[in-house]
Parts: C-alpha cells; sequence; structure tokens
C-alpha cells in the first residue's frame, strides 16, 4: 500500500511513517518543517520505498502515480506552537485539510483526519464520547487549533456525504512518547525535561486537571486500525486512565530521581479542567484499546530525553502547559 503522512516529520507523523514502513508499505512524508524535525525520520531515509518531500499542504501539492492512503497529521498541535503560529494552524486545518483530501478524491484512496480532543474544549460531559458537542471558546487562546480541527471535521464529513470520498476520522487525547520535542509545551516533556534539569516543574493550577495520556505506540496501533477501516468516525484514541497533573508530576519526578521541587503557577485561561476519552467505539469497531502502562511509558520516554537534547534552550520562550 501507498501512503502519503502530512506532517510525517512531527512527534506523531514520524512514528506512523515507522509503523507503516514495518508493515510493508510504502510511504511518501510530506513536510515544511514548521513544527516538524527532519532528524524524526532521518533513519527512515535508507529504507526502501520511504520518500521525504518539504512541501506546504496548505499549497496545492501532488504526488506522482496511484495511493492508497492520506494520513493527514500537518498542523502546528501544542499551545506554544499555535500561540506563535496562529494562521498556519488555520491553513492547515482549512486549506491543508482540502488539499489533502482533494489528493485522496483524484486517486480513490482513503482519507484519515487526525482530529483532536480539543474540539471538546473544557468539557460539560465526562467522559468525552464522539457524540458531545464540545465547549469551546471561538475566540479564546485555544481557538486556532481548537476550531481549524473542527472545520477540519466538518470538511472531511461534507466531502464524505457530497462527493463519496472514503474518510475516516479520529480524535486524538493527549499522546505522549519518545520523538517529542522538549520545549514542546505539553506537560510530559515539560516535565521530563524541568526534571532532568533540575529545574522547578511547573504545575498549573493546584494540578488537580487531570489528563488521559497515551503512549505513542498504542495511539499509533489505533491510527493503522482505523486506516485500514472504513468507519467514518468520528473515533476517539486516547487512555481512559485518568491522572492529575499534579500525580504526573510526582511519577516524573521519582522515575528520574530528581530532586527538582514543584513551582504552582495560574492555570491558563480556557485551561480543561477534566479530559479523559470514553473509547467504546474504537474497542468496538477497531478493536482497539492502549497497552501501555502509564509508568511504562514514562519511564521509556524518560529514558530517551535522556540520551536527546533535553537541555537544548527554547527559541520561543517559556511553554505553557498542555
Amino acid at each position: 500500500m501507498k501512503v502519503v503522512v502530512t506532517g510525517g516529520s512531527g512527534f506523531l507523523g514520524s512514528h506512523l511513517c515507522e509503523a507503516l514502513l514495518d508493515r510493508g508499505d510504502t510511504v511518501w512524508c510530506l513536510d515544511n518543517y514548521c513544527t516538524g524535525e527532519p532528524v524524526n525520520v532521518l533513519p527512515l531515509l535508507a529504507r526502501p520505498g520511504f520518500r521525504l518531500v518539504r512541501t506546504d499542504v496548505t499549497g496545492a501539492f501532488d504526488v506522482p502515480g496511484p495511493v492508497d492512503a492520506v494520513a493527514h497529521l500537518a498542523s502546528p498541535a501544542s499551545p506554544p506552537d499555535y500561540a506563535r503560529l496562529p494562521l498556519q494552524t488555520l491553513s492547515a486545518g482549512s486549506r491543508g485539510t482540502e488539499n489533502a483530501l482533494r489528493l485522496a478524491v483524484r486517486r480513490g484512496a482513503r482519507f484519515l483526519l487526525t482530529s483532536t480532543s480539543e474540539v471538546y474544549g473544557d468539557p460539560a460531559v465526562h467522559p468525552q464520547p464522539e457524540g458531545y458537542w464540545g465547549n469551546v471558546n471561538p475566540v479564546g487562546p485555544r481557538s486556532v487549533y481548537d476550531e481549524a480541527k473542527r472545520y477540519a471535521e466538518a470538511l472531511t464529513t461534507a466531502y464524505r456525504t457530497g462527493l463519496g470520498a472514503d474518510t475516516g476520522i479520529v480524535r486524538i487525547f493527549n499522546t505522549y512518547g519518545p520523538r517529542m520535542r522538549p520545549h514542546d509545551g505539553r506537560v510530559v516533556s515539560t516535565f521530563i525535561r524541568q526534571a532532568l534539569a533540575g529545574t522547578p516543574l511547573t504545575v498549573y493550577g493546584d494540578g488537580s486537571q487531570t489528563r488521559s495520556f497515551c503512549y505513542v505506540d498504542d495511539l499509533v496501533r489505533g491510527l493503522l486500525a482505523m486506516l485500514d477501516s472504513s468507519h467514518a468516525g468520528p473515533v476517539n484514541l486516547g487512555n481512559p486512565a485518568e491522572c492529575t497533573v499534579r500525580d504526573l508530576a510526582g511519577l516524573v519526578l521519582r522515575l528520574t530521581g530528581s530532586p527538582a521541587p514543584v513551582e504552582y503557577r495560574p492555570l491558563p485561561v480556557d485551561d480543561p479542567v477534566r479530559r479523559r476519552p470514553d473509547i467504546a467505539r474504537a474497542r468496538e469497531l477497531l478493536g482497539w484499546a492502549p497497552e501501555v502502562a502509564l509508568e511504562n511509558g514514562v519511564r521509556r520516554t524518560v529514558a530517551w530525553f535522556a540520551r536527546g537534547p533535553a537541555g537544548v534552550p527554547d527559541p520561543h520562550g517559556e511553554p505553557v502547559e498542555a
């Protein structure tokens, strides 16, 4: 199978490219390196069937020959990134999504949209099922990402209902693992970076807000299952095991052996208080559920960060917890 992966050099994209190659697929990885890192796919360049193309999917693009599937992952995806790149984030969700859809339609390919749990906003329903419409502030600090993804879902649905396109939508909850950028603003990478550097772990609010953390290998299994199916979605992909941010900080300190203190700061505007997926649909339609326990996944991620550039200065200032 030939699969085009937009945003393929990013954290999730690079893991998906690798998994596709491991099962024998041909992969065309498209990225403009807006937030992706070419080093993430450097080991893949020598593998048969892998092509890396630098391009911006918000402009017209194409790939030669038949295409069996298009996985659209291209978008800034952490609060510091989409705060720094608001127009690019909206373009990736609108023009980028439509260009990727057009490619899929031209080739008769399956199209997979990676949406996000952010479409639920600060949810008033817990846990969040796919039928919940969300509680989103359309003009808040997260709005460019939230609304870009909500529009991308509507556009993908319109291509399915209006043109008969073979489309599927997944909503990804907090995912972590190797290849996260140290300064991407996500809470797992931030805590690990700070712990390894011996600097205070920044907890926003009182730390009682919850997240559900899914290890990247589990998430990629879900993406592959959705890509190989004919289901339209949306389907939640995430770990239903809920964890407070304060408890995550304690886990990271224990696994790193760091003496770093915890520093509490004001909670950011529109920061969700609770976040947990209802994955009944993923279990039923895809036979999917996460398998990697949080402690095991964080231990693997700590080991990767300990070998990597966890102390690299952030060129964009202090991150905001995701």
